[in-house]
């Protein structure tokens, strides 16, 4: 099983991306999915999570900016980020909630210029 971000990119302070997480399998309609991220010399870190009933959940740093959405029909889970910050720069990542270690992929790079 894989997971596979898209829609990173580099865009300026108060622009907005869309995140994109897919699965080679069916497990996003299964499970509880968040979001993660990793800048350069920190801890990947919670950002955002969605329950299998749509219930969602963010970190403190982005709440009010970020929405995540899943479709189970799709297998796809999304992150929607607006007011972007140069802070929010780092590799995002998506995984099932809790977190397993060999669901990590690639992440998608966002890079927020200021």
């Amino acid at each position: 099983v894989h997971l596979m971000t898209s829609g990173g990119g580099l865009v300026q302070s108060g622009g907005s991306l869309r995140l994109s997480c897919t699965a080679s399998q069916r497990i996003v309609s299964v499970n509880d999915m968040a979001w993660y991220r990793q800048a350069p010399g920190n801890q990947r870190e919670f950002v955002a999570r969605i329950t299998r009933a749509g219930k969602a959940q963010y970190g403190e740093s982005v709440n009010g900016r970020f929405t995540v959405s899943r479709d189970d029909a799709r297998n796809m889970v999304y992150l929607e980020m607006t007011g972007l910050k140069p802070e929010d720069t780092a590799v995002y990542y998506c995984n099932i909630q809790p977190p397993l270690d060999y669901l990590w992929g690639q992440g998608t790079q966002v890079t927020v210029s200021s």
